[in-house]
Protein backbone atom coordinates (compact mmCIF):
# COMPACT_ATOMS: atom_id res chain seq x y z
CA UNK A 1 0.00 0.00 0.00
CA UNK A 2 2.91 2.35 0.78
CA UNK A 3 4.43 1.80 -2.62
CA UNK A 4 1.11 2.61 -4.29
CA UNK A 5 0.77 5.80 -2.26
CA UNK A 6 4.36 6.60 -3.05
CA UNK A 7 3.57 6.35 -6.77
CA UNK A 8 0.37 8.38 -6.36
CA UNK A 9 2.09 11.36 -4.75
CA UNK A 10 4.34 12.21 -7.75
CA UNK A 11 1.33 11.81 -10.04
CA UNK A 12 -0.77 14.15 -7.89
CA UNK A 13 2.07 16.67 -7.73
CA UNK A 14 2.38 16.49 -11.50
CA UNK A 15 -1.36 17.15 -11.93
CA UNK A 16 -1.21 20.10 -9.54
CA UNK A 17 1.76 21.55 -11.40
CA UNK A 18 -0.09 21.09 -14.69
CA UNK A 19 -3.23 22.80 -13.35
CA UNK A 20 -1.10 25.55 -11.85
CA UNK A 21 0.52 26.15 -15.21
CA UNK A 22 -2.65 26.13 -17.32
CA UNK A 23 -5.27 27.36 -14.79
CA UNK A 24 -6.20 30.26 -17.10
CA UNK A 25 -7.35 27.85 -19.81
CA UNK A 26 -9.46 25.88 -17.35
CA UNK A 27 -10.93 29.14 -16.05
CA UNK A 28 -11.93 30.05 -19.61
CA UNK A 29 -13.80 26.74 -19.83
CA UNK A 30 -16.09 27.56 -16.89
CA UNK A 31 -18.60 29.69 -18.84
CA UNK A 32 -18.90 27.28 -21.83
CA UNK A 33 -19.40 24.34 -19.46
CA UNK A 34 -22.05 26.28 -17.51
CA UNK A 35 -23.73 27.20 -20.78
CA UNK A 36 -24.04 23.56 -21.84
CA UNK A 37 -25.23 22.47 -18.39
CA UNK A 38 -27.88 25.20 -18.07
CA UNK A 39 -29.13 25.41 -21.66
CA UNK A 40 -28.42 21.93 -23.09
CA UNK A 41 -28.37 19.27 -20.37
CA UNK A 42 -30.76 20.67 -17.75
CA UNK A 43 -33.63 21.13 -20.27
CA UNK A 44 -33.36 17.42 -21.12
CA UNK A 45 -35.29 16.67 -17.91
CA UNK A 46 -38.27 18.40 -19.56
CA UNK A 47 -38.52 15.49 -22.02
CA UNK A 48 -40.54 13.68 -19.36
CA UNK A 49 -43.49 15.79 -20.59
CA UNK A 50 -43.59 13.58 -23.69
CA UNK A 51 -44.90 10.81 -21.42
CA UNK A 52 -46.98 12.88 -18.98
CA UNK A 53 -50.04 15.10 -19.43
CA UNK A 54 -49.27 18.73 -18.75
CA UNK A 55 -51.86 20.93 -17.10
CA UNK A 56 -51.15 24.66 -16.61
CA UNK A 57 -50.51 25.63 -13.01
CA UNK A 58 -50.15 22.02 -11.80
CA UNK A 59 -46.37 21.52 -11.89
CA UNK A 60 -43.75 21.76 -14.64
CA UNK A 61 -43.43 17.99 -15.15
CA UNK A 62 -47.04 17.05 -15.80
CA UNK A 63 -49.77 15.58 -13.67
CA UNK A 64 -50.23 11.97 -14.87
CA UNK A 65 -48.46 9.35 -16.95
CA UNK A 66 -49.97 8.74 -20.40
CA UNK A 67 -47.30 6.43 -21.84
CA UNK A 68 -46.86 6.67 -25.61
CA UNK A 69 -50.17 8.43 -26.22
CA UNK A 70 -48.61 11.56 -27.72
CA UNK A 71 -46.23 9.54 -29.90
CA UNK A 72 -49.09 7.52 -31.39
CA UNK A 73 -50.97 10.77 -31.88
CA UNK A 74 -48.36 12.45 -34.08
CA UNK A 75 -47.65 9.14 -35.79
CA UNK A 76 -51.13 9.37 -37.35
CA UNK A 77 -51.07 13.17 -37.79
CA UNK A 78 -50.79 14.25 -41.48
CA UNK A 79 -49.40 17.64 -40.39
CA UNK A 80 -46.45 15.93 -38.72
CA UNK A 81 -45.58 13.81 -41.75
CA UNK A 82 -45.83 16.85 -44.02
CA UNK A 83 -43.44 18.73 -41.72
CA UNK A 84 -41.15 15.68 -41.53
CA UNK A 85 -41.05 15.41 -45.33
CA UNK A 86 -40.41 19.14 -45.76
CA UNK A 87 -37.62 19.04 -43.18
CA UNK A 88 -35.94 16.04 -44.80
CA UNK A 89 -36.17 17.39 -48.37
CA UNK A 90 -34.93 20.88 -47.42
CA UNK A 91 -32.10 19.48 -45.26
CA UNK A 92 -30.90 17.07 -47.95
CA UNK A 93 -30.97 19.77 -50.64
CA UNK A 94 -29.12 22.14 -48.33
CA UNK A 95 -26.54 19.46 -47.52
CA UNK A 96 -25.95 18.56 -51.18
CA UNK A 97 -25.52 22.21 -52.20
CA UNK A 98 -23.95 23.89 -49.19
CA UNK A 99 -21.66 21.17 -47.85
CA UNK A 100 -19.16 21.12 -50.76
CA UNK A 101 -19.22 24.88 -51.46
CA UNK A 102 -17.15 25.92 -48.38
CA UNK A 103 -14.61 23.18 -49.18
CA UNK A 104 -14.22 24.42 -52.74
CA UNK A 105 -14.09 28.03 -51.56
CA UNK A 106 -11.38 27.25 -48.97
CA UNK A 107 -9.25 25.38 -51.51
CA UNK A 108 -9.55 28.17 -54.08
CA UNK A 109 -8.81 30.83 -51.47
CA UNK A 110 -5.73 28.91 -50.36
CA UNK A 111 -4.43 29.09 -53.94
CA UNK A 112 -4.56 32.92 -53.89
CA UNK A 113 -1.07 34.24 -53.22
CA UNK A 114 -1.85 37.96 -53.40
CA UNK A 115 -2.15 38.60 -49.66
CA UNK A 116 -4.12 41.92 -49.69
CA UNK A 117 -6.71 40.49 -52.09
CA UNK A 118 -6.93 37.30 -50.02
CA UNK A 119 -7.62 39.29 -46.83
CA UNK A 120 -10.34 41.32 -48.54
CA UNK A 121 -12.05 38.16 -49.83
CA UNK A 122 -11.84 36.54 -46.39
CA UNK A 123 -13.33 39.57 -44.66
CA UNK A 124 -16.16 39.97 -47.18
CA UNK A 125 -17.04 36.27 -47.03
CA UNK A 126 -16.98 36.07 -43.22
CA UNK A 127 -19.06 39.19 -42.55
CA UNK A 128 -22.53 37.78 -43.44
CA UNK A 129 -22.22 35.32 -40.55
CA UNK A 130 -22.35 38.24 -38.10
CA UNK A 131 -25.51 39.76 -39.57
CA UNK A 132 -28.69 38.90 -37.71
CA UNK A 133 -31.01 36.48 -39.49
CA UNK A 134 -33.85 38.96 -38.99
CA UNK A 135 -31.85 41.65 -40.80
CA UNK A 136 -30.90 39.23 -43.59
CA UNK A 137 -34.53 38.29 -44.25
CA UNK A 138 -35.57 41.95 -44.07
CA UNK A 139 -32.96 42.87 -46.70
CA UNK A 140 -34.06 39.92 -48.82
CA UNK A 141 -37.68 41.05 -48.53
CA UNK A 142 -36.74 44.47 -49.90
CA UNK A 143 -34.72 43.00 -52.77
CA UNK A 144 -37.50 40.61 -53.77
CA UNK A 145 -40.42 42.95 -53.13
CA UNK A 146 -43.00 42.84 -55.96
CA UNK A 147 -43.40 46.64 -55.93
CA UNK A 148 -39.97 48.12 -55.18
CA UNK A 149 -37.57 45.16 -55.24
CA UNK A 150 -34.62 45.48 -57.59
CA UNK A 151 -35.12 41.93 -58.90
CA UNK A 152 -38.67 42.60 -60.06
CA UNK A 153 -37.74 46.04 -61.42
CA UNK A 154 -35.02 44.49 -63.59
CA UNK A 155 -37.37 41.74 -64.75
CA UNK A 156 -39.98 44.31 -65.77
CA UNK A 157 -37.59 46.67 -67.53
CA UNK A 158 -35.40 44.09 -69.27
CA UNK A 159 -37.88 41.32 -70.03
CA UNK A 160 -41.28 43.04 -69.60
CA UNK A 161 -42.35 40.35 -67.13
CA UNK A 162 -44.93 40.73 -64.39
CA UNK A 163 -43.80 41.17 -60.83
CA UNK A 164 -43.58 38.06 -58.66
CA UNK A 165 -43.86 37.95 -54.88
CA UNK A 166 -40.94 35.52 -54.57
CA UNK A 167 -41.09 35.16 -50.79
CA UNK A 168 -44.76 34.21 -50.93
CA UNK A 169 -44.41 31.58 -53.65
CA UNK A 170 -44.01 27.98 -52.50
CA UNK A 171 -41.94 27.08 -55.57
CA UNK A 172 -39.22 29.61 -54.63
CA UNK A 173 -39.03 28.89 -50.89
CA UNK A 174 -36.38 26.16 -50.97
CA UNK A 175 -34.24 28.02 -53.51
CA UNK A 176 -34.32 31.19 -51.42
CA UNK A 177 -33.51 29.31 -48.20
CA UNK A 178 -30.53 27.49 -49.74
CA UNK A 179 -29.11 30.62 -51.42
CA UNK A 180 -29.39 32.64 -48.21
CA UNK A 181 -27.63 29.84 -46.32
CA UNK A 182 -24.89 29.81 -48.96
CA UNK A 183 -24.34 33.55 -48.68
CA UNK A 184 -24.45 33.57 -44.88
CA UNK A 185 -22.30 30.56 -43.95
CA UNK A 186 -19.89 29.75 -46.80
CA UNK A 187 -17.09 32.04 -45.63
CA UNK A 188 -17.57 31.17 -41.97
CA UNK A 189 -17.49 27.40 -42.53
CA UNK A 190 -14.50 27.76 -44.86
CA UNK A 191 -12.42 28.91 -41.86
CA UNK A 192 -12.37 25.33 -40.56
CA UNK A 193 -11.14 23.96 -43.86
CA UNK A 194 -8.58 26.75 -44.26
CA UNK A 195 -7.20 25.89 -40.83
CA UNK A 196 -6.92 22.24 -41.87
CA UNK A 197 -5.20 23.19 -45.13
CA UNK A 198 -2.63 25.39 -43.39
CA UNK A 199 -1.73 22.43 -41.14
CA UNK A 200 -0.67 20.32 -44.15
CA UNK A 201 3.16 19.92 -44.11
CA UNK A 202 4.86 21.92 -46.86
CA UNK A 203 7.08 18.88 -47.55
CA UNK A 204 4.15 17.12 -49.22
CA UNK A 205 3.70 19.93 -51.73
CA UNK A 206 7.45 20.11 -52.36
CA UNK A 207 7.59 16.36 -53.00
CA UNK A 208 4.61 16.62 -55.35
CA UNK A 209 6.26 19.51 -57.24
CA UNK A 210 9.49 17.51 -57.62
CA UNK A 211 7.43 14.61 -59.01
CA UNK A 212 6.00 16.99 -61.63
CA UNK A 213 2.49 17.38 -60.21
CA UNK A 214 0.57 20.45 -61.37
CA UNK A 215 -1.36 22.69 -58.96
CA UNK A 216 -4.59 20.89 -59.86
CA UNK A 217 -3.00 17.50 -59.21
CA UNK A 218 -1.63 18.74 -55.89
CA UNK A 219 -5.15 19.75 -54.86
CA UNK A 220 -6.59 16.33 -55.72
CA UNK A 221 -3.72 14.19 -54.43
CA UNK A 222 -2.37 16.24 -51.49
CA UNK A 223 -4.83 18.88 -50.26
CA UNK A 224 -8.11 16.96 -50.36
CA UNK A 225 -6.75 13.67 -48.90
CA UNK A 226 -5.00 15.63 -46.13
CA UNK A 227 -8.16 17.45 -45.05
CA UNK A 228 -10.41 14.40 -45.48
CA UNK A 229 -10.61 13.75 -41.68
CA UNK A 230 -11.93 17.29 -41.20
CA UNK A 231 -14.37 16.85 -44.08
CA UNK A 232 -15.71 13.62 -42.59
CA UNK A 233 -16.17 15.16 -39.13
CA UNK A 234 -18.05 18.10 -40.63
CA UNK A 235 -20.18 15.73 -42.71
CA UNK A 236 -21.11 13.70 -39.62
CA UNK A 237 -22.11 16.86 -37.75
CA UNK A 238 -24.18 18.07 -40.70
CA UNK A 239 -25.94 14.71 -41.06
CA UNK A 240 -26.77 14.84 -37.36
CA UNK A 241 -28.50 18.18 -37.93
CA UNK A 242 -30.63 16.98 -40.84
CA UNK A 243 -33.85 17.37 -38.86
CA UNK A 244 -32.74 20.60 -37.18
CA UNK A 245 -32.80 23.41 -39.71
CA UNK A 246 -32.40 27.12 -39.02
CA UNK A 247 -35.68 27.68 -37.17
CA UNK A 248 -35.53 31.49 -37.21
CA UNK A 249 -34.88 31.68 -40.94
CA UNK A 250 -37.70 29.29 -41.82
CA UNK A 251 -40.11 31.05 -39.46
CA UNK A 252 -39.29 34.45 -41.00
CA UNK A 253 -39.74 33.07 -44.53
CA UNK A 254 -42.96 31.27 -43.58
CA UNK A 255 -46.25 32.50 -45.06
CA UNK A 256 -49.65 30.79 -45.36
CA UNK A 257 -49.15 30.50 -49.13
CA UNK A 258 -45.82 28.65 -48.90
CA UNK A 259 -46.70 26.65 -45.78
CA UNK A 260 -47.02 23.40 -47.77
CA UNK A 261 -43.22 23.40 -48.24
CA UNK A 262 -42.02 25.70 -45.44
CA UNK A 263 -43.68 24.03 -42.46
CA UNK A 264 -40.89 21.96 -40.86
CA UNK A 265 -40.63 20.04 -37.59
CA UNK A 266 -39.25 23.02 -35.65
CA UNK A 267 -42.06 25.33 -36.76
CA UNK A 268 -44.60 22.59 -36.02
CA UNK A 269 -43.20 22.23 -32.49
CA UNK A 270 -43.24 26.02 -32.06
CA UNK A 271 -46.82 26.32 -33.28
CA UNK A 272 -48.04 23.30 -31.30
CA UNK A 273 -46.24 24.12 -28.07
CA UNK A 274 -46.24 27.91 -27.79
CA UNK A 275 -49.09 29.02 -30.04
CA UNK A 276 -51.54 26.22 -29.13
CA UNK A 277 -50.06 25.57 -25.65
CA UNK A 278 -50.02 21.82 -26.21
CA UNK A 279 -46.67 21.34 -24.48
CA UNK A 280 -46.70 17.57 -24.02
CA UNK A 281 -47.51 16.90 -27.66
CA UNK A 282 -44.82 19.36 -28.81
CA UNK A 283 -42.30 17.72 -26.47
CA UNK A 284 -43.06 14.28 -27.94
CA UNK A 285 -42.44 15.59 -31.48
CA UNK A 286 -39.22 17.30 -30.41
CA UNK A 287 -38.00 14.17 -28.60
CA UNK A 288 -38.68 12.03 -31.67
CA UNK A 289 -36.68 14.47 -33.80
CA UNK A 290 -33.81 14.36 -31.31
CA UNK A 291 -33.74 10.55 -31.27
CA UNK A 292 -33.59 10.48 -35.08
CA UNK A 293 -30.69 12.96 -34.90
CA UNK A 294 -28.77 10.71 -32.50
CA UNK A 295 -29.35 7.70 -34.78
CA UNK A 296 -28.14 9.66 -37.81
CA UNK A 297 -24.98 10.83 -36.02
CA UNK A 298 -24.17 7.35 -34.72
CA UNK A 299 -24.80 5.72 -38.11
CA UNK A 300 -22.80 8.25 -40.11
CA UNK A 301 -19.96 8.10 -37.55
CA UNK A 302 -19.85 4.29 -37.75
CA UNK A 303 -19.91 4.41 -41.55
CA UNK A 304 -17.15 7.02 -41.60
CA UNK A 305 -14.97 4.94 -39.29
CA UNK A 306 -15.50 1.89 -41.46
CA UNK A 307 -14.72 3.65 -44.75
CA UNK A 308 -12.04 6.19 -43.75
CA UNK A 309 -11.00 5.30 -40.21
CA UNK A 310 -12.03 8.77 -39.01
CA UNK A 311 -14.96 9.79 -36.84
CA UNK A 312 -16.21 12.19 -34.21
CA UNK A 313 -15.81 9.55 -31.45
Amino acid sequence: MKSVNGLDRPMQNKKRAYLGRYWQLYLMMVLPVLYFIVFKYAPMFGNVLAFRRYRPGMGPFGTEWVGLQYFSRFWSDPAFWRAFRNTLVLSLLNLVVNFPIPIIFAILLNEVHLLPFKKVVQTVSYMPRFISTVVVIAILGELLSPSSGIVNILRQRLFSQDAIYFMNEARFFRIIYILVDTWQYTGWTAIIYLAAITAIPADLYEAATIDGASRTQQIFYVTIPSIMPTIMVMLILNVGRLLSLGFEKVLLLYTPDNSMVSDIIDTLVYRTGLANQNYSYATAIGLFSGIIGVILVSSSNALSRKLTGEGVY
